[in-house]
């Protein structure tokens, strides 16, 4: 398996330019409990990879609490063929940590 380990910066870099989506895969509840900005809900429970949004342009990145689920869905998502290696390493946990901005839906 390929992993690509996106840290804060490089996750606020590819927000701020457009350049990345994040896949959250935790569950709809931690997800309405907060998330972050921009983020699309595709939970791990029900992971399909032919569910994953497709954005022209926009690389996808898994992201989860801490960075289990996420590498799960790489995994999921690589066996499938598909040309997805990144995830946020330290998930929704780290970017709280660090006070970032969070949405609710």
């Amino acid at each position: 398996m390929i992993v690509n380990d996106l840290d804060i910066d490089a996750v606020k870099a590819g927000l701020a330019d457009g350049s990345i989506l994040i896949v959250d895969v935790r569950e709809p509840h931690e997800f309405a409990a907060g998330h972050i900005p921009g983020a699309v809900l595709r939970p791990l429970s029900q992971f399909d990879p032919a569910d994953l949004p497709d954005e022209p342009g926009k690389k996808l990145v898994f992201s989860c609490a801490a960075g289990v689920r996420s590498l799960r869905a790489l995994a999921f998502a690589q066996s499938a063929g598909l040309d997805i290696d990144s995830h946020y390493v330290g998930g929704f946990k780290d970017w709280l940590m660090h006070g970032e901005p969070i949405a609710q839906d």
